[in-house]
């Protein structure tokens, strides 16, 4: 019965872990739904930069991007660059040609001049970011571009730098060369203009520095190239990176990949130090301090590269960088995949435009304060967000003075005045809820203190009419008809406080009149109550109707606003609620009346469990009558009306660590928010909030369903790297059960048994997955590193744990069914030759005359004798001169013969002990199978057992050590195969010292460890008075591979491998020195006998 619980155990654990696996791949690889990108088309020509002869330019090229589709002259066209130079790095496998898109709208803009001006609210620098120390009252944007971009590109041939370290590093060095032959191919253009009579700028006018944009590993290699020590001083000030891996690399498997990226990101730490001497003495200001970085990410729909990796949080301080999604940026709005966003139009042309506003009018050259260039990245991309939502925005939009608020930023200019002379056309609101449906040239004034009396105390409004144009706000301590609001302190214009939010186009009238859609809202103005104190009135100003001539009517017009309370629009949704829609969906319903702002607070992260929001209208005060009887007809004629009554409902959706995402139209959307929940670094409350803006004069059923194959899709791409981590550890947790039966004397158990068991027992159950997660959490006390959420860390770590289990288990069950195949057909096939021995006449005797005097030659006997001897040196040598995975492959092979051979012998001795049975009841005859194979086997049925006794443990303990090996080369297999690509003619990458000693330390544990005799007799040092045992040392290694899971690391399994390799070693040497001194030899505790050793000898040859 317990051997069938714990099958049962491992079969559910199997059966959830395939069932995430396929509903996961099918969540990712299924056919998706446009991104809403804008194609972006062009007529591309690439000029080639000529590069001195020398190594890396023989491999990589570099060109200058030209758009036109007209033959030109290269050398001509290089030899009148005057505009500022922008680096384009591909990524992982990416072209060169990936520039065109951002290349040739910087063009389209340069010509066109800036967009047109609005007065959204604009974003600000937090105290951090250094705002407090600017003033940025004076700043404006450029009315026209002084200087246009000229792009470079890098050529990388189309390398798999994501998973090769050797390959990011040459990849840095060319970048580095490629700066500096930008920098002088300006000034020798120069020199040949001059030469040509051709007037030319003055020299100062020469570019100083070069602006980098990186894709993918690309913006990761520009960040290598800007610490290199042979860079140029100044010769970089401006990063941006687009989908770029910034915090570990996207395929944590290969040592030196990890270990590249650590460095790099150390020294951009130390990079924003101040230098000082040993003794604390200043010697200079950072090196880094005149170098920006922006991180652009894709959003959650970009597989490839998490958000969370694209951070520059503890790398790059506030006041010199920060990261963005997509989804939050000013006219984009929208999630992309790994490769669009380099086409995406609508952010290729807000990206193209940011590089632009960079140049300084009166200098030409690119703004040198960097919290300014910073405070242009910020003012351009990101958009500012009501208080409500927005975390990193500092509280400094009221002061008061003498009784009165004075505020100055949220004022419209003065040029656009309207004309208030009719006083006969305002209107007194007397509800909470204010509707306008037309540019009618009104004002509209508000009593707060009576409209928001009964805890309704903060205002929000969602209009589509353009601040200071159509739509103005005001501020009043006392009701007055003045117009001049400059004048008066005590009329506050907030206008400029309404901010931006994406939205579709809006249906246009036919004629005038004619009745449509109730246009999307663009825009949200929001006023808590810290705002409004001190105030009295409220007045909402509506420009009067434009007058168009000879076209089309303009789009109606809409504006909503409602004092509310807060509290009473916010639901909690419990993870029993989000569960029990995984089934079905559940319903919410908001009555007329409604808050016109709701807020949805979902108890589990929508990073994790994306849901489907749907909202239906279901009612709008429109009674039944002239609709038709049947009811799914009326319910459909009920629908069309109320949508030319209701706005679309708009959703916000952001956490304590995401970027806020905004769902425009709203009435069938997947909300998923990029956001990494469970993690060990992760802080703060892992709640999502979603805010809803939906029309108060409408009722709607709001529908919420979780996606299961969404949540499986985001569980695998959010936690790969800590599966992989956690199944390493559940095989070393395997190999120290199988040491602890070998120490206590008992039949060391299969690796399966072993994995069981360490699930089936609650004490091996909480020792070995819950132990490590409270471990993970002291250390996070003792380096005062903030707490993860517990609860969400602790099931995401165990259910990460239970998956690799369920993964390891079929992998073992996968091999073992290999093994037994191949064992089988090697018994069978001996069988036959035996069967079939002298029928063949010469043909056989030249046949066992040639491989006898084969196997008689002292090398032959020698690597037979000893197989481990050419596989440890076959796999050291190609494992440091070429690769690490083909010696980690090297030694797989061996273990994998190891298992084959023990099985093989295994089963040739059930059927002998099968064939003697039969032969005692039927006679034994001269020259049978069973009695050519006995020739091998022991005799007695207790010689017999004790045989494949001895066999089934040294399969057991290969198999373990076949299963830990394999795994580690196939965690460097995407290493070898970048390696193997590289273009055919130049040099192969080799490995990196660090790879080639972890590999040899590998090696070593799989070879010294591979011998059953000696499992026991290793020595081992004593740690307060307790010696320990190789199943101790397993332990730690697992627990330490367990936390590099948490840290997203699996890539150092590697170290705790290399580590029991060099101990093996180290005590493999001092137990042979103390046997020499001795002159004894110390025996194991299991040997075989010298009949299997025979047939192990045998069987190898």
């Amino acid at each position: 019965m317990e051997r069938f619980m714990a099958r049962l155990h491992a079969a559910i654990v199997v059966f959830v872990a395939v069932w995430i696996l396929v509903a996961g791949l099918y969540g990712l690889l299924k056919p998706s739904v446009s991104n809403g990108c804008t194609m972006t088309y062009m007529y591309p020509t690439y000029i080639p930069i000529s590069t001195p002869e020398r190594d890396s330019s023989a491999k990589y090229g570099l060109y200058l991007y030209h758009e036109g589709w007209e033959d030109i002259d290269f050398d001509d066209h290089i030899k009148h660059l005057t505009g500022i130079p922008v680096l384009f790095i591909p990524g992982n496998g990416g072209s060169y040609k990936q520039v065109r898109s951002l290349a040739v709208e910087s063009e389209r803009a340069y010509q066109a001049g800036p967009l047109k001006h609005t007065y959204y609210q604009q974003s600000l620098l937090t105290p951090e970011e250094g705002g407090a120390k600017m003033d940025l009252g004076s700043f404006q944007f450029p009315r026209h571009y002084v200087r246009q971009m000229d792009w470079f590109a890098v050529d990388l041939e189309e390398e798999l730098s994501a998973m090769d370290a050797r390959i990011l590093e040459q990849q840095t060095e060319y970048v580095v060369y490629a700066i500096h032959r930008i920098l002088d191919q300006y000034k020798e253009s120069q020199d040949a203009r001059e030469k040509e009579g051709v007037p030319t700028p003055s020299p100062r006018s020469l570019p100083k520095s070069v602006i980098l944009v990186g894709h993918s590993m690309g913006g990761f290699v520009a960040r290598a190239a800007v610490t290199h020590p042979r860079l140029r001083k100044s010769a970089v000030e401006t990063l941006l990176t687009l989908s770029s891996p910034h915090q570990s690399p996207p395929l944590p498997l290969q040592p030196s990949l990890g270990r590249y990226f650590s460095r790099v990101n150390q020294e951009w730490r130390k990079g924003y130090e101040i230098q000082t001497t040993h003794t604390g003495h200043y010697v200079s200001d950072p090196l880094l301090s005149h170098v920006i970085a922006i991180s652009i990410s894709g959003g959650h729909n970009d597989y490839q590269v998490r958000s969370k990796l694209e951070s520059l949080e503890g790398i790059v301080p506030y006041s010199h960088g920060f990261m963005m999604s997509s989804t939050r940026m000013k006219n984009v709005w929208l999630s992309m995949e790994h490769q669009s966003i380099l086409w995406c139009n609508q952010l290729v042309v807000q990206v193209a435009r940011t590089i632009l506003s960079l140049i300084e009018p009166g200098t030409g050259q690119p703004v040198s304060d960097p919290q300014k260039r910073l405070a242009i990245f910020a003012r351009m991309m990101q958009p500012q967000l009501p208080p409500q939502l927005s975390t990193d925005i500092s509280k400094k939009d009221v002061e008061f003075a003498h009784g009165s608020l004075v505020l100055g930023s949220y004022n419209c200019p003065s040029n656009i005045s309207w004309n208030y002379s009719n006083h006969e056309k305002d209107l007194h609101i007397k509800t909470s809820t204010i509707t306008v449906l037309a540019m009618d040239g009104k004002r509209r004034w508000l009593d707060i203190d009576k409209l928001g009396s009964n805890g309704k105390n903060h205002f929000v409004l969602v209009t589509n009419l353009a601040p200071c144009f159509g739509i103005r706000l005001h501020l009043w301590t006392e009701k007055s008809n003045s117009t001049d609001f400059t004048a008066s302190k005590r009329i506050v214009e907030v206008t400029s406080k309404m901010v931006h939010i994406p939205t579709v186009p809006a249906q246009s009238q036919t004629e005038p009149g004619s009745q449509t859609e109730q246009p999307p809202p663009s825009a949200v103005f929001w006023m808590t109550p810290e705002d409004m104190r001190g105030f009295k009135f409220m007045t909402v100003s509506v420009a009067p109707q434009p007058s168009v001539s000879g076209g089309p009517p303009p789009a109606p017009s809409m504006a909503v606003g409602q004092f509310f309370d807060l509290e009473e629009g916010k639901r909690d949704l419990s993870p029993q609620f989000m569960l029990l829609s995984t089934s079905s969906p559940k319903d919410l319903f908001l009555k007329e009346n409604h808050p016109l702002a709701s807020i949805l607070s979902f108890a589990v992260s929508l990073g994790l469990l994306p849901v489907t929001l749907s909202m239906k209208i279901v009612g709008c005060g429109i009674s039944n009558y002239g609709i038709p009887d049947d009811k799914a007809a009326g319910d459909l004629e009920n629908f069309r009306l109320c949508k030319l009554r209701c706005f679309s409902p708009v959703a916000l959706a952001w956490d304590s660590t995401s970027d806020v995402q905004i769902f425009p139209n709203v009435y069938g959307e997947n909300i998923v928010i990029d956001s990494s929940p469970g993690l060990w670094d992760a802080e703060g409350s892992e709640k999502t909030f979603v805010m809803l803006l939906v029309d108060p004069h409408c009722s709607y059923k709001t529908s919420i369903a979780v996606s299961v194959t969404g949540a499986a899709s985001r569980f695998l791409l959010l936690y790969n790297a800590q599966i992989v981590g956690f199944s390493m550890a559940v095989i070393f947790f395997a190999l120290m059960r199988q040491a602890t039966a070998w120490d206590l004397d008992l039949p060391a158990p299969s690796v399966l048994a072993a994995v069981e068991s360490n699930l089936r027992m609650l004490s091996s159950f909480l020792l070995l997955a819950v132990a490590p997660i409270f471990l993970s959490l002291v250390i996070s006390l003792l380096m005062s590193q903030p707490l993860p959420a517990f609860a969400s860390f602790t099931l995401v770590s165990v259910i990460c744990y239970l998956l690799a289990n369920g993964a390891m288990i079929l992998i073992i069950l996968i091999s073992e069914l290999v093994l037994y195949c191949s064992a089988k057909v090697h018994v069978l096939i001996k069988m036959r030759s035996q069967a079939q021995e002298g029928k063949f006449g010469c043909a056989s005797d030249w046949f066992t005359s040639l491989s006898s005097s084969l196997f008689s030659l002292q090398v032959v006997r020698i690597l037979r004798d000893n197989p481990i001897l050419p596989t440890a040196m076959a796999a050291i040598i190609l494992g440091t001169l070429v690769h690490s995975a083909i010696g980690l492959f090297i030694l797989s092979i061996y273990h994998a013969l190891a298992c084959h051979i023990s099985f093989y012998s295994i089963l040739s001795g059930s059927f002998c002990g099968q064939a003697r049975g039969i032969q005692l009841n039927k006679g034994n005859s001269e020259g049978s199978i069973a009695s050519k194979i006995e020739d091998q086997t022991p005799n007695s049925p207790k010689q017999s057992r004790k045989f494949i006794d001895t066999q089934l443990d040294i399969f057991n303990h290969q198999h373990g050590l076949l299963i830990l090996h394999f795994l580690a080369a196939f965690m460097l297999a995407p290493s070898l195969v970048a390696s193997l690509l590289q273009r055919k003619g130049t040099s192969r990458t080799s490995p990196w010292f660090l790879d080639s000693v972890l590999c040899i330390g590998v090696i070593l544990h799989g070879i010294l460890n591979s011998n059953t005799e000696s499992i026991s007799s290793f020595t081992f040092p004593s740690i307060l008075g307790y010696r320990l045992r190789l199943s101790n040392i397993y332990l730690f290694a697992g627990y330490y591979t367990y936390l590099s899971g948490l840290a997203l690391a699996p890539y150092r399994v590697f170290y705790a491998l290399a580590v029991i390799g060099f101990i093996l070693l180290a005590c493999t040497i001092v137990q042979r020195r103390t046997q020499e001194n001795n002159e004894m030899y110390v025996s194991g505790k299991r040997r075989t006998t010298s009949k299997d050793e025979t047939l192990h000898r045998a069987v190898w040859s």
